[in-house]
């Protein structure tokens, strides 16, 4: 599956508000400018358009009328992106201070449309983001788009050069060459997962297992060449004989308003770290992958984060 990781950074035209996980707010922006940039019909609801299978908005962000080839292991096909706004709990930021995030893209497809992800920021920035301060949001300029290190964006002419290769991501089984025995995550953003339609509030080795087997896949199946060829059941059952030596995760509330909804909704989910001990070897590259993508519910906003420690 192709794999791109673009930063982007810009500069803040005025004092900005912005809640302490920036996610939704980055997510609910980003969505409404590229409908902006994208949209020729204007209609309010896509399904009511003729190019919704057409539409890149569509496609991108309400995930609408594509073709995908089915997979036993979900329901709908994921979203093709994953914003990861700045880690930062700050919520005042003062005019001329820099405000850096990036975007992951998944699939070739999606890779090629960057020119308009890149007008999307454009025009986040002239609408402003944040809460109103004087009847307008902070407005921000755009001054550079980065992707393995080449910068793309010129501020002064407004034109993209030219994106390297994207990276690829593979996931095929392997024969362990070292032991390892123990090792720890560290969940940056929170992580929720359902099992039995609930929210899990711990996280056995087993469970684990099964949201990376299941953001891989799927994720795979629709954006790549398939479903990596894996022994899904296997892996799970061997999963339980790795035990948690040191559990240091706790539930973190987070709040958020939908506008489309009209309410205030609750997306706390699990952050902190926890250690695990036991045949861990097979399960490296599927973890080394999590990193990469993110996993459980709501990925759009960032959720889900972690990164990998290994002795």
């Amino acid at each position: 599956m192709y794999y791109g990781i673009y930063h982007v950074f810009v500069k803040l035209l005025d004092n900005a508000i912005l809640p302490p996980y920036k996610g939704s707010t980055f997510r609910g922006a980003f969505g409404k400018c590229l409908k902006k940039a994208v949209c020729t019909t204007r209609k309010k609801e896509c399904a009511d358009c003729l190019l919704v299978s057409h539409c890149l908005y569509a496609r991108f962000f309400e995930n609408k009328e594509w073709e995908h080839v089915p997979s036993p292991r979900t329901a709908a096909p994921p979203h093709p992106y994953v914003l990861e706004p700045p880690e930062s709990t700050q919520t005042h930021y003062p005019a001329g201070e820099a405000l850096d995030f990036r975007i992951l893209l998944f699939g070739e497809e999606m890779q090629r449309a960057l020119p308009y992800f890149v007008c999307a920021f454009e025009l986040m920035g002239e609408q402003g983001i944040g809460k109103t301060i004087n009847a307008r949001r902070a407005r921000f300029c755009l001054t550079n788009v980065t992707t393995q290190g080449v910068g793309l964006y010129d501020p002064a002419t407004r034109r993209l050069a030219p994106s390297p290769a994207p990276l690829s991501l593979t996931l095929h089984p392997t024969t362990p060459t070292d032991t390892i025995h123990t090792i720890t995550l560290h969940f940056r953003t929170p992580l929720r997962l359902k099992q039995d339609n609930r929210l899990q509030a711990s996280l056995p080795f087993s469970v684990l297992v099964r949201a990376l087997l299941r953001r891989v896949s799927t994720l795979f199946n629709a954006w790549g060449d398939g479903e990596p060829q894996l022994d899904y059941r296997g892996m799970v059952a061997r999963a339980e004989q790795v035990q948690v030596a040191d559990n240091q995760l706790h539930w973190h509330e987070w709040t958020r308003y939908s506008h489309r909804q009209d309410q205030a909704m609750q997306f706390g989910g699990l952050m902190g770290s926890i250690t695990y001990t036991g045949p861990l070897e097979e399960y490296l590259p599927l973890i080394r992958l999590g990193e990469r993508l993110h996993i459980g519910k709501q990925t759009t906003f960032g959720l889900g984060r972690f990164v990998l420690a290994a002795p």
